[in-house]
């Protein structure tokens, strides 16, 4: 290890080469090019191999960091995978959207003095290499159960879950509104961070991994032809785990906020992720949902409003601007999406909040006003505070609304009073068994957690699944010695 580790020292960091600025506007193809493996095994070199390491720590999944990057360096690329996916279920995902910077690489312990290893980009050179060997196979129960587990929702948080009860045997059935998996990493992270073939790529593993898959089904109060009752899957399955997500777009008020060209930032990804899929969407076609030739102004700082302000710039927006009312520092973004929105041609306006609409029926222009930092909220962050005659316009043909997400009100949707949800309408579940309040049913991910990362979601659907597995066994056994 000695010979090939602890290059931080004499080995500068190299992130992968990223496509020109002018050449990435005009599509939707990711922006980072594949590490070479001779580089990847160099930059792999550079990690100190510490006692401590911070950056598995910062890891949701607890990630082996130093272990894969210390056999990547030495060349053995199989063993690399198989310790990287034994903690995590979509390791190739991770490497591409994971916030590295304020997770793994933004705590890595050669930092400050020498820059962090290139943790992401080598985590992604893996994966892609296993798939390309051959090396990642479908999952294969030593046993099969007869038990059946019913999951909502196709994303990152309900598919962890089903690779992990899967592999223990149970018979798994997963049911999504959309007529693709992925949730929001289908439709709401657009191509150029994560192309779809990626996720499409895992799908046809579940498959034949022997996952059973209920697309274009959503889960309602009652039976029909595009839904089937909450009250069925419970009846259907011996256990159910809710990983729906969180998909109500938060609003603002206002003048003028009911104006025509004024739009929810799910929607606009959506429709623009459909288009790049081949599908046919008529509020793109109609202008209603797409950026070509517009003004643009998208409100909010997190990763979300960063997906929307790139991907006007692809469409052909004539202006791209983005309206925070914190500070650079202060922003719940990645760096690094900034840095790249910046380098796009995205005009940031930091410390500046919506104040009124203005238009007739469309909207033409953002009344915004200056904002003050103030003292820490409840939460820690600073307030935020208007700055009195510091009004200004900015014009608009098209704003996007990318002010987060909370629960949609799932026991009302689905006919369930007794399916108890916090004051923030996400649901309640025994943190340690991730069980509801109704009996035998388990929720994971941001439904429970509230918006969060994709790293999150896979983590707790690991966890519910462990869950799961330890009361089906439970109830297994009680039944087989009733029936003695």
């Amino acid at each position: 290890m000695a010979e090939r580790m602890l290059k931080f020292v004499s080995v500068a960091q190299e992130q992968p080469e990223k496509r020109p600025a002018e050449s990435r506007r005009r599509d939707f193809n990711e922006i980072y090019d594949e590490l070479p493996r001779q580089q990847a095994q160099t930059q792999s070199s550079r990690c100190s191999q510490c006692g401590v390491p911070f950056c598995s720590v910062h890891c949701p999944l607890g990630n082996n960091i130093p272990d894969w990057l210390m056999m990547t360096a030495a060349g053995r690329l199989e063993e690399a995978y198989e310790v990287s996916s034994a903690t995590n279920n979509f390791p190739e995902i991770c490497g591409r959207i994971c916030p590295q910077d304020r997770l793994c690489e933004g705590n890595c312990v050669i930092e400050p003095g020498f820059e962090s290893v290139t943790i992401g980009a080598v985590e992604r050179f893996i994966t892609d290499t296993a798939f390309e060997q051959g090396w990642v196979r479908p999952v294969t129960p030593v046993t099969e159960r007869t038990q059946t587990v019913g999951i909502i929702g196709a994303g990152p948080g309900g598919l962890a879950a089903a690779v992990q009860l899967r592999e223990l045997g149970f018979q798994v059935h997963v049911y999504d509104r959309y007529d693709r998996i992925g949730g929001l990493m289908m439709y709401g992270i657009p191509g150029f961070k994560l192309e779809k073939d990626i996720v499409l790529r895992r799908h046809r593993l579940l498959v034949d991994s022997g996952v059973t898959f209920h697309l274009g089904k959503g889960v309602g109060d009652v039976d029909n032809d595009d839904t089937i009752a909450f009250s069925t899957l419970r009846d259907r399955h011996d256990a159910v785990l809710i990983a729906t997500g969180v998909y109500k777009s938060r609003d603002i008020g206002g003048p003028g906020a009911g104006l025509g060209g004024i739009v929810r930032a799910l929607d606009y990804l959506t429709a623009s992720n459909r288009v790049s899929l081949g599908d046919s969407v008529a509020e793109y076609d109609s202008g209603a949902l797409n950026a070509a030739g517009k003004s643009v102004v998208v409100i909010g700082g997190g990763d979300t409003a960063m997906d929307c302000v790139r991907t006007a710039i692809r469409q052909g927006a004539r202006s791209v601007r983005c309206l925070y009312r914190r500070d650079r520092a202060n922003m719940p973004g990645s760096v690094r999406e900034v840095k790249n929105a910046e380098e796009e041609g995205v005009e940031f306006v930091w410390l500046a909040g919506p104040e009124a609409f203005l238009g007739d029926d469309h909207v033409t222009g953002v009344r915004a006003v200056r904002m003050k930092l103030g003292l820490p909220d409840a939460s820690g962050r600073q307030s935020v505070e208007p700055v009195e005659g510091s009004a200004f316009t900015l014009e608009a043909d098209l704003v996007v609304k990318a002010l987060g997400f909370d629960p949609e009100p799932l026991p009302t949707l689905w006919g369930q009073p007794d399916l108890q949800v916090s004051r923030w309408g996400t649901l309640m579940v025994d943190r340690q068994t991730f069980m509801t309040s109704l009996p035998g049913v388990f929720a994971a991910g941001d439904i429970v957690r509230g918006a969060s990362l994709v790293v999150w979601a896979i983590r707790d659907g690991r966890d519910a699944a462990a869950q799961m597995h330890r009361w089906l066994e439970t109830v297994a056994a009680v039944r087989a010695e009733a029936a003695e």
